[in-house]
């Protein structure tokens, strides 16, 4: 799995992707290993399409100088009680920020920025332990409690990306402590339970934002669910060739993201790309496909 040159794509002549694959899925290592492995250039199997390239894509990769700015929306002030006046403009601001753009960053959201860091340190302890111990939780199964590997879609995609992740569902019947990774088992708890009450409060100020009581979108269960998707994206020795996640969308109902400092989200806006700069302290809300589905019109 060794590609034949640095900036090309290099000939489909004997390229048995679905061999390739499975070879590096045996493995158990996901990117991590291959990059510890020392590799200079990228596999193959995560070279994208030619159309999928960064380079070929239109994007805004210096928002500062456009008008083209993902909203951030401050929640302080946010308690009706207290300021109703700032409620409904933090309202107004949400609502529209959700249907011009799906996607909004919050300040002082109320979720303390040492359990952001605790949460990131302990994501990133995951993927950077020792590997035979990380390869005890490598699987395919999704019934398994926390299910870490490299692309969910591996066998699937047309191009792997750049990423090796773990998933596990926090509520409403989270996994037994004890299956929890030892090296983030702590934070987990904490940062699930943190995002179940910013979710609670999400969805008040979009049910307002569509005119329904707050308690709407909650009485429907929508905050009854929590999966918490940690990836991690190793140092690529040719980014010009892959990605670390290519274009989709969330089918759920609102994803809270959490960046580290070096960013490289990007979302669709207008036929182009808008990079989501990092904020300090700040989260990223992203509106998924079922609550569009269901009320954006």
């Amino acid at each position: 799995m060794v590609a034949t040159s640095t900036n090309e794509v290099p000939s489909i002549t004997n390229y048995d992707r679905k061999s390739e694959v499975k070879t590096f899925d045996d493995t158990k290592e996901g990117v991590k290993g291959l990059v510890d492995a020392g590799i200079t250039q990228v596999p193959r199997i995560f070279h994208q399409p030619v159309d999928q390239y960064p380079i070929n894509n239109t994007c805004d990769s210096e928002p500062t100088k456009t008008q083209h700015k993902i909203p951030v929306i401050d929640l302080e002030g946010l308690e009706y009680d207290n300021n109703p006046t700032k409620r409904k403009e933090i309202v107004a601001k949400v609502g529209e920020a959700s249907e011009t753009w799906g996607f909004f960053q919050i300040a002082n959201h109320g979720i303390p920025v040492d359990v952001l860091e605790e949460m990131r340190n302990g994501v990133r302890g995951f993927f950077e332990q020792d590997t035979e111990v990380k390869k005890e939780l490598y699987t395919r199964d999704h019934f398994r409690p926390v299910i870490y590997n490299s692309n969910f879609d591996l066998y699937s995609a047309p191009a792997t990306n750049w990423r090796d992740s773990f998933l596990c569902n926090m509520a409403p019947n989270p996994p037994k402590p004890e299956d929890l990774p030892q090296v983030c088992r702590d934070m987990l708890v904490g940062y699930s339970k943190q995002v179940m009450k910013l979710g609670k409060k999400l969805f008040e100020l979009l049910s307002e934002a569509l005119g329904l009581r707050p308690s709407h979108l909650n009485d429907m269960d929508c905050n009854l669910g929590l999966q918490v998707l940690c990836n991690y994206y190793p140092p690529c020795p040719q980014p010009e060739l892959t990605l670390g996640a290519s274009k989709h969308a969330d089918d759920d109902f609102i994803t809270v993201v959490l960046q580290d400092h070096i960013g490289g989200l990007q979302v669709l806006h207008q036929n182009k790309w808008i990079d989501v700069l990092p904020v300090p302290g700040a989260l990223v809300v992203n509106i998924g496909d079922l609550l569009q589905e269901t009320y954006i019109k």
